[in-house]
């Protein structure tokens, strides 16, 4: 059955990522260790090609284990009893799984144990992050939008991308917003961005998707994350 329009489209994927996250015990240690590792990355003066080479590698150990998901319930569907092909599939599966894990070693220990002397104080290392804004902003999203498939998956409710127990928009709208009380001192440019969340806020509600109590948590959710990475680094 075609989806009906894009909308449609993200929320049958986005399904797929929160029932995996749901029903899979190893995708929910992938997505913890990938919220320590994004968290720990802050601490380390990781170049552009470093920091892209952690994220592809967090992505590809994720996508492995969903595929090997998917895998396994095509099998069970398709095979009522055991079958040596069936377990040639589910077996090569979970081999790729453990090659992208055991790469993901590898490529922490290059990236994070390789140059422990890098910085040499915590005076140097906040003096760095805090020339680094973008950096931190950019994974204070990351860590809100992982953080939103959790809670989803958690409580179940509502599809991905309408209704559930928190707004993800309003969530990552003001994650944006507080990044953005960071990364710039213009009244103007903060002032309008507060805005911007606010609409997004007030047409969750509008439209009927959230209630007022559920567009704020997002909202404190994507406050608090953001504020806590920023004001962690710039003590």
């Amino acid at each position: 059955m075609k989806s009906r329009n894009i909308f449609d489209s993200f929320n049958y994927a986005i399904n797929g990522i929160i029932y995996s996250i749901k029903t899979q015990r190893n995708l929910k240690i992938h997505y913890a260790a990938a919220l320590i590792v994004l968290f720990l990355s802050l601490f380390y003066n990781f170049s552009k090609i470093e920091l892209l080479i952690l994220l592809f590698t967090i992505v590809i150990v994720i996508v492995t284990e969903m595929v090997n998901t998917a895998i396994e319930k095509v099998v069970d569907i398709t095979v009522s009893s055991y079958h040596p092909l069936a377990k040639i599939a589910k077996d090569v599966a979970a081999g790729a799984v453990l090659i992208s894990a055991v790469n993901a070693v590898i490529v922490a220990y290059i990236l994070f144990f390789s140059k422990p002397r890098v910085i040499s104080s915590l005076t140097g290392l906040f003096s760095k992050i805090r020339e680094t804004p973008l950096h931190v902003a950019f994974i204070s999203l990351l860590i809100v939008l992982i953080l939103i498939f959790i809670i989803k998956a958690y409580f179940g409710k509502g599809t991905p991308l309408r209704g559930g127990v928190i707004s993800g928009h309003s969530a990552l709208a003001f994650a944006i917003t507080a990044s953005i009380c960071f990364i710039t001192e213009s009244p103007i440019i903060i002032t309008l961005s507060l805005l911007l969340s606010l609409m997004v806020a007030q047409s969750r509600v509008e439209g009927k998707i959230h209630s007022g109590l559920q567009v704020t948590l997002g909202a404190a959710l994507g406050v608090a994350v953001t504020l806590f990475l920023f004001s962690l680094l710039k003590l």
